[in-house]
């Protein structure tokens, strides 16, 4: 399974079978957070057999059941902090979907004094991923239609809508979708429009992008730009 079919596989899973995460597929998530870890500077951490986080009201309210596993999304306090959080999250997420797992972000309805996770003092929870074998494989949600989700001169380049296709597959916060992608020649920008969480959904959305984009071509815009 490649990164653009695993996109297209995943969706949100809430409810787990007691299957333990071990062996390779443990060592390749781990492997996976290091290397996000060192290329980010985050503090993204693994936490297994572990499921007071989990045991809570506010779990229960999110319909959640038997989050044993979950990947904890830490890193200092900078501006940047949910983009970066939501950029190598997914690209866990998608690894964790080849391995045969399933995820599901999580954003409020957690325990989060209650997590085993370590946090410095300058560091943050931003949020965590529910993790494990799902009871079922999930199920897609609705989306925007693809011309809604950019601005770009007609007729736009093929690369460039199949980066907004993978894009519109990301998931988002109450799946609200509230992101803009918009093309000037061959420069890309990618804009968090108003929301709850929507710096953390731009992180998810422009690493879906560069997926289905690929990589030749084509540029992210600078900051400043």
């Amino acid at each position: 399974m490649d990164l653009l079919e695993a996109i297209k596989c995943r969706h949100s899973v809430r409810s787990y079978i007691s299957q333990p995460i071990s062996g390779y597929v443990k060592d390749s998530l781990s492997d996976i957070i290091r290397q996000c870890n060192e290329e980010s500077g985050l503090h993204i951490q693994l936490c297994l057999n572990e499921p007071t986080a989990f045991s809570g009201r506010m779990a229960h309210y999110g319909s959640f059941r038997n989050v044993r596993n979950y990947i904890a999304l830490i890193g200092k306090k900078t501006q940047d902090l949910q983009e970066k959080c939501g950029y190598y999250g997914e690209k866990i997420v998608l690894k964790a979907q080849q391995l045969g797992l399933n995820t599901c972000w999580v954003a409020l309805t957690y325990s989060k004094g209650k997590t085993a996770c370590i946090i410095e003092k300058d560091e943050k929870l931003c949020c965590v991923i529910a993790i494990g074998y799902g009871e079922t494989q999930g199920m897609s949600h609705k989306t925007k239609p693809i011309n809604e989700l950019y601005q770009g001169q007609e007729p736009v380049p093929e690369w460039f809508k199949n980066g907004v296709a993978a894009a519109q597959l990301a998931p988002t916060a109450v799946n609200q979708q509230k992101f803009l992608f918009i093309l000037k020649g061959d420069t890309v920008s990618a804009k968090a429009l108003n929301g709850f969480y929507t710096k953390l959904d731009l992180g998810i959305v422009k690493y879906h992008f560069e997926i289905g984009a690929g990589s030749e071509g084509w540029t992210w815009a600078r900051q400043t730009d």
